[in-house]
């Protein structure tokens, strides 16, 4: 066993990676945030116009994370390498992979950018939202190929153990978006017509582009690695879409929770769904930023286990533990001070703020049960234990979230229905890890 110095996992080392790890998670949904509060103050259908936002982010959200699965693959298979000192038997995985995400994601977009009512008509979607919803999507779905190879190399940069050049990507697209949200959506009289939606969609555009110019600059500049495509396949990469593929599973088992949810709420109505969408998007905007020391343990961890270093896996699983359930704490109780404000932000509808404010107390609840369940599969994935993952979403899934959704729906409960099946869903991710980490790397530790 080769023992890497204690240091790899000390409050400043787990840090210098989790931080700027939270900066770039954060960006995505704070580019969804920032779509979400100034579409929800458009002059008309700001109700209409907010729930469309919404429903497409989800299928974006579920389309993105369950394709770009291949991140967290090549970001364990990397990280893995570099603990054993063997990075030059990954060179050619890595634009392998890359010609692989970007074929996929074409794939995709000529798949479902026709089929965009059909897909909105299975949320429930009808009359002026489905019309909002199908437009907004065929523009943001032009992203996918962008988005795809930006996530493929910001995975890269993690398995190097650096997530401060997918931060410096990250923030300056959401900065880029959140300028051109307020110029597309509202206009600037005399100069640039007000686009609505689907100035919103153009303005996420862009922030994309730039963010994968500057990933490939620093994927040049900074990394050993290249992307020229070999023709001899490295032999990694069988295992690396072993790994993706049961990933895929397990973020398409994800997904179809989050379906649900917002399928479930948009058959309630608008109000319903425009409050769903506004909760669901604080959710997720708390999970990435919890996700930051997710990263840091997928990164740290892999590279602990390249090296066999059992004691200071455990060490990290202990410590990262702590770190993430303080921080979503602190969220809940800033939340907390903040609750009436926070729904303000996105909407001025009272009916869609008093159902928000119903619910928003249960989601400040989750957080220290969403801060394990989210740490413990960060580190997780960097150990390539993506076959338990997929099975424990699985039984999360269509064990635990459903039959809590349907018998809250049965019952009339509506949004609580919703949002204690995803308690219940959260619940059984984070024992489930916990359980399985102690019973086979506690007795390893040394």
């Amino acid at each position: 066993m080769k023992k890497i110095d204690a240091s790899s996992v000390s409050f400043k080392n787990i840090n210098k990676i989790a931080i700027p790890a939270i900066f770039a998670g954060i960006a995505e949904p704070l580019i969804s945030l920032t779509d979400m509060a100034i579409i929800g103050n458009i002059k008309d259908h700001s109700v209409e116009a907010l729930a469309a936002a919404g429903i497409v982010g989800s299928f974006l959200s579920a389309i993105i994370w369950i394709l770009a699965q291949t991140k967290t693959a090549i970001s364990a298979k990397v990280s893995q390498y570099l603990g054993a000192n063997r990075l030059h038997a990954v060179k050619t995985l890595i634009p392998q992979t890359i010609a692989i995400n970007l074929m996929l994601s074409l794939l995709i977009y000529g798949i479902t950018a026709p089929l965009a009512e059909l897909i909105f008509k299975a949320y429930n979607a009808n009359g002026l939202i489905l019309e909002y919803s199908v437009n907004y999507y065929q523009i943001r779905a032009i992203g996918f190929p962008l988005t795809l190879l930006t996530f493929t190399i910001f995975g890269v940069f993690r398995g190097l153990q650096n997530t401060s050049w997918a931060m410096k990507c990250s923030l300056s697209g959401a900065a880029i978006n959140i300028c051109l949200d307020y110029l597309l959506v509202y206009g600037v009289k005399g100069f640039i017509p007000a686009m609505g939606l689907e100035g919103a969609a153009y303005a996420s555009l862009t922030a994309q582009a730039v963010m994968l110019i500057m990933a490939l600059y620093y994927f040049f500049k900074k990394t050993p690695f290249h992307l020229k495509v070999s023709k001899k396949i490295n032999p990694e990469l069988k295992p690396l879409l072993i790994m993706a593929g049961n990933l895929f599973l397990r973020t398409l088992s994800l997904n179809i929770a989050i379906m649900l949810a917002n399928a479930y709420a948009t058959d309630y109505g608008d109000n319903y769904i425009a409050a769903q969408s506004i909760l669901m998007n604080i959710w997720l905007f708390f999970s990435f930023f919890i996700d930051g020391y997710a990263n840091a343990g997928n990164a740290i961890g892999g590279k602990l286990l390249g090296a066999k270093d059992y004691t200071n896996l455990w060490n990290l699983s202990k410590k990262i533990s702590k770190y993430a359930v303080i921080i979503a704490i602190i969220l809940a109780i800033i939340c907390l001070g903040l609750y009436t404000n926070i729904g303000l932000l996105f909407n001025k509808d009272e009916a869609v703020l008093a159902l928000y404010g119903s619910i928003f107390w249960l989601l400040l609840l989750m957080q220290p049960v969403n801060a394990i369940a989210f740490m413990f599969d960060g580190i997780f994935k960097g150990l390539g234990e993506a076959k338990y993952l997929r099975n424990l979403l699985l039984v999360a899934t269509f064990l635990g979230f459903t039959p809590t959704l349907l018998i809250g729906d049965y019952f009339g409960l509506k949004l609580y229905a919703i949002w204690i099946a995803f308690f219940v869903w959260m619940l059984i991710r984070s024992i489930g890890l916990v359980i399985k980490f102690r019973r086979k790397y506690l007795q390893k530790e040394v």
